[in-house]
């Protein structure tokens, strides 16, 4: 739950569309912290912008906020980058569940977080230098498929039907007879 005793005198807090507390609100405005929300009406200042995203319908964006001095360029500027903070722990969230932690002490717990963080970005690098576009959940599935086969990802993933094609003959190989001796 909010708390605005947390938050100190020209702090900026950029709440979620669905979190309505009135009485925080105002709270948060008598401690003097800046609050910027997406919502649909209120009494405080709104900021009305088209949302426009590659392939999708522009979309109508009001957001609320207690601050009538800052530009809203820079009102929407921090929401944005909320949004993508949202949007890289959904990501994480959908491709590498936590669900349960390996170690019990924090050190184990932290050391967990910053592997999967790591291994997000470097899916990410790999996403972004391909020329074939993949869903970053499809890379993801196929990078945990081959990951115990070597090979070259970058060539694997924009041509996978070569590689492909490789792998499944090598599986399809049978394994040597038992009590056959190999020297």
């Amino acid at each position: 739950m909010l708390a605005p005793s947390y938050y100190n005198r020209d702090e900026i807090v950029a709440l979620d569309r669905a979190y309505i507390n009135y009485e925080k609100f105002e709270e948060l405005t008598d401690r003097g912290v800046v609050f910027r929300k997406g919502v649909i009406n209120h009494i405080a200042r709104l900021i009305t912008y088209v949302d426009i995203k590659k392939g999708k319908q522009p979309k109508l964006i009001t957001l609320l906020t207690n601050d009538f001095d800052m530009r809203p360029e820079v009102i929407v500027a921090i929401y944005r980058r909320r949004w993508q903070i949202e949007s890289l722990f959904k990501q994480i969230k959908q491709n590498f569940p936590l669900r349960y932690f390996y170690g019990e002490s924090a050190n184990a717990i932290k050391i967990q977080i910053w592997v999967t963080l790591i291994a997000n970005l470097l899916l990410s690098l790999l996403q972004s230098s391909l020329s074939r576009p993949w869903s970053f959940s499809g890379l993801a599935t196929m990078v945990r498929i081959v990951m115990m086969y070597y090979l070259n990802l970058e060539t694997f993933f924009n041509q996978p039907d070569a590689d492909l094609k490789i792998m499944l003959a090598e599986a399809a190989e049978s394994p040597p007879a038992e009590g056959v001796n190999q020297q």
